[in-house]
């Protein structure tokens, strides 16, 4: 079995939601340990939509999955786990929260 070294959930969101995504990362930062990266206001690397970047290690997921599920109010949450194969960890390993979103996996 892979050995998973954390896991990357990605806050998609529009000009409209912005302020919404903004708030659900900066609330999951100050009551999580992980990482907030910084608010896209435009597609970054295989993600159609704007996002926010959330990496957090393994031993939180059960804290962090549940949280972001409630309270992620309509917003679309893809997470991934991180193992070292880019291309199956967003393909085969997605966790996804909302609608399914079309990746750009060609990069991987």
């Amino acid at each position: 079995m892979q050995q998973i070294k954390g896991y990357h959930a990605h806050v998609y969101f529009n000009a409209t939601t912005i302020g919404q995504a903004r708030a659900l990362c900066e609330e999951a930062a100050r009551l999580f340990p992980l990482a907030m990266g910084r608010v896209h206001e435009r597609p970054v690397g295989p993600h159609p939509d704007w996002s926010c970047q959330l990496a957090f290690a393994p031993e939180v997921l059960g804290d962090v999955l549940p949280w972001l599920a409630l309270n992620r109010k309509g917003l679309v949450v893809f997470t991934h786990p991180l193992t070292g194969d880019d291309l199956v960890d967003h393909r085969d390993h997605a966790i996804w929260m909302g609608a399914v979103r079309p990746l750009d996996l060609s990069r991987f």
